[in-house]
């Protein structure tokens, strides 16, 4: 058995030439010093050995609890990482210190800090080096550090005290890329930390955090509460500037109108100038709590044009496991094949109306055509048409439709799922090959003038197709035309099910969340997923095509929206021009 490692990690010490230069000359006020009167928390030390998120690091951390803490009544939590240097009550950032002084004033809520320190995966012999985890776990910008505190720790923790589980109550701090880390935490989770604290952050391209700025304006607002600090003179090196990375982050949030501060000092990469601001960064943090944290309902975000402030997504009730293609019929009717009893189901409003077609076992692609009849794979072999009636018929063998779309005159453009080969079956049901070699195609989608045929590629890559559809049917001028964000760490968009609007603009399901593209092809904005896993389909229901559809994880999820949807089988419509 490995034995405990005690860490010392001092804010990225090893990384920082600059530490400690005389322009950080920043005091500690009175809110960082003992005052007699005040009741002292305690804090103990711990060790911790993960066997989840990351295998076999061990990691030091302490738990400070104030006095004024009653085990009956869920406590906020705060945690802090590089817990060591926060956790001294006699240096550096001195939190227990400053927590006792805050709480005894009211001036944040009772609040037990968790101060953990990064993992370490101990060397075998004295002639060897430990894995430093550091940069791994906080420079990520992906989900694995949220998921390592909200599965392993805060549960490790929560058999001790009683944690209070909503992230109204929950904050996260850091420096450097302590910094950065919480920041990724609360952005990834934010049902889960709604508070953050990034002092000195490590806001550049050390394994991806440069690309926030962009991300912050392409989302659509998150309900968390910001608070940056950085000093002019800090450090630039090979990965980036972290004075301009602080800014730009900044600049992001002011763009999505979130509530943020964002204070500037003169120091280098040190933690002084944040130690001495510490109860003010503190008490901006909590004020007006228990007030919960909302995100903007009005900003300049493109994403905003389509969506509703305050409006989220809502679970459809009733859906046991919604196939992965969405169809909408001309009434705004919403159809999907149903993956436990093989019906296929239609939904109108907030209800499922009725069994459409039973026994269909259909799974993949749905479509309706010109004539008001369903079109859906049978067996994935045969194309078949459904009436109003719910009779069906085959209408063409040897189909084998990944996804697909019929346009005003009757033609079912699709994929083949066998070969990646794109065709059309024309309404006379001749049959053309239009194009070869696209690669596990997940959407097609035709644009409200019906001039361009797209088709997304859910790997590899990250692009979606366009194609331009020449009066005879037939496809030209293949471009990977609409660039497509992949979330850090993979190597695909995951793009899958596709609608449009009538302003011209497409809505793409992928890994990262539902990507709005314009019509020059850039990713102007991305709605978060229901769920942390991709979706599947997209599309624009409803009496008035303003509900958006989508499908995560076989459930069924609705959002209303400002913008409405265009069906393929109805008279082209020509959208505004796009900026270019």
């Amino acid at each position: 058995m490995r034995k405990p490692l005690i860490l010392v990690c001092l804010l990225g010490l090893a990384s920082c030439p600059t530490l400690g230069r005389a322009a950080d000359d920043y005091k500690l006020g009175p809110d960082s010093q003992y005052h007699e009167g005040v009741p002292r928390g305690e804090a103990s030390h711990y060790t911790f050995e993960s066997k989840g998120v990351f295998p076999g690091t061990i990691r030091d951390y302490w738990i400070y609890v104030p006095k004024q803490y009653d085990s009956s009544k869920a406590a906020c939590v705060m945690v802090f990482q590089d817990g060591s240097g926060f956790q001294d009550s006699n240096g550096g950032f001195r939190v227990p210190v400053v927590f006792d002084n805050l709480i005894y004033k009211k001036e944040m809520p009772v609040t037990i800090a968790i101060m953990i320190n990064p993992g370490v995966v101990p060397a075998e012999s004295p002639n060897a080096l430990p894995r430093f985890n550091r940069s791994y776990e906080y420079d990520d910008p992906t989900d694995k550090y949220d998921r390592f505190l909200l599965e392993e720790i805060l549960p490790e923790i929560g058999k001790r005290y009683n944690l209070s589980g909503s992230a109204n109550d929950r904050a996260l701090c850091g420096a450097s890329s302590g910094g950065i880390c919480s920041f990724t935490a609360a952005w990834q989770r934010p049902e889960a930390f709604s508070r953050v604290i990034s002092f000195i952050g490590s806001f550049t391209n050390l394994r991806g955090g440069h690309i926030y700025p962009s991300l912050i304006r392409k989302m659509e607002p998150k309900p968390i509460r910001v608070f940056l600090q950085d000093g002019s003179n800090d450090q630039d090196i090979y990965s980036g500037s972290w004075f301009i990375g602080n800014q730009d982050v900044a600049a992001a949030l002011k763009f999505g109108r979130y509530d943020y501060q964002f204070v500037i000092g003169h120091g280098t990469h040190s933690g002084n100038h944040g130690a001495a601001i510490l109860p003010d960064a503190l008490r901006w943090l909590w004020r007006d709590y228990p007030a919960p944290i909302k995100p903007a309902s009005v900003t300049p975000q493109p994403v905003m044009e389509a969506l509703i402030g305050g409006e989220g997504w809502q679970l459809f009730p009733g859906v046991a496991q919604a196939g992965p293609s969405l169809a909408v019929d001309a009434s705004g009717a919403v159809y999907f094949g149903d993956g436990v009893q093989g019906d296929i189901v239609k939904v109108e409003g907030a209800r499922i109306a009725a069994k459409y077609r039973e026994g269909a076992g259909a799974t993949g692609a749905l479509a309706f055509g010109p004539d008001g009849k369903l079109y859906s794979m049978r067996r994935g072999r045969d194309l078949t048409a459904t009436d109003g009636k719910g009779r069906e018929s085959v209408y063409s063998k040897d189909v084998c439709a990944a996804a697909m779309t019929i346009d005003r005159k009757g033609n079912v453009y699709y994929a083949d799922s066998r070969d990646g080969s794109i065709w059309v079956l024309d309404s006379k049901r001749a049959r053309r090959k239009l194009d070869a070699g696209v690669s596990d195609a997940g959407g097609v989608a035709l644009t409200p003038d019906q001039s361009l045929l797209i088709v997304t590629q859910r790997n590899p890559g990250k692009s979606a197709i366009s194609y331009h559809i020449r009066p005879d049917g037939t496809l030209a001028d293949r471009q990977l035309f609409f660039d497509l964000d992949i979330p850090y760490g993979q190597g695909a968009s995951g793009a899958a099910g596709i609608t449009t609007d009538t302003e011209g603009r497409l809505y793409v399901a992928s890994d990262a969340g539902i990507q709005i593209c314009d019509q020059a092809g850039r990713v102007t904005g991305m709605i978060a997923n229901p769920e942390h896993s991709p979706t599947t389909s997209v599309a624009f229901g409803g009496p008035k095509l303003d509900t958006l559809f989508a499908v995560c994880r076989g459930r069924l999820y609705t959002r209303k929206t400002r913008v409405k949807g265009a069906l393929s089988f109805q008279e082209p419509l020509k959208p505004p021009a796009p900026r270019l």
